[in-house]
């Protein structure tokens, strides 16, 4: 079997623009995205995090570092003001080097960010941010 390099995406929403809600949820979406696939700091080539224009506070990439991830190549970027975007938002998108099939990754999308992926949260409605557990 062929290693591949393959997309896994995943998406989390923050009450507030601080250091640590930002560092808090992104630590708890990577280590869901780890927990569902697998993965291994080694297989990762690198890692991109995005943050809608309302958070400013910190780079998610800290989180990463703080599991554990120092060979692991990290960006972060700030998306655009999308009108009637999910606010608050936090995305990643990891390269990862895998044997497995596209149709095995397991992309997670967590509190208002579910509303991003109605094909794998069919029943979610939309939920906003003071509505997160």
């Amino acid at each position: 079997m062929s290693v591949m390099c393959r997309g896994v995406r995943g998406a989390t929403t923050v009450r507030e623009d601080s250091a640590e809600a930002i560092w808090a949820a992104t630590r708890e979406l990577l280590q869901a995205v780890i927990e569902a696939n697998a993965i291994v700091e080694p297989d990762v080539a690198s890692v991109i995090f995005t943050t809608t224009p309302d958070l400013t506070a910190a780079y998610p990439a800290k989180a990463a570092r703080d599991l554990g991830w120092h060979q692991t190549a990290l960006m972060g970027c700030q998306e655009m003001a999308v009108p009637d975007g999910i606010p608050m938002c936090i995305r990643v998108l990891i390269h990862w080097n895998t044997t497995l099939p596209l149709s095995a990754i397991q992309h997670v999308y967590m509190h208002g960010a579910t509303a991003l992926r109605p094909d794998l949260y069919p029943d979610n409605k939309l939920v906003l941010n003071e509505d997160q557990d």
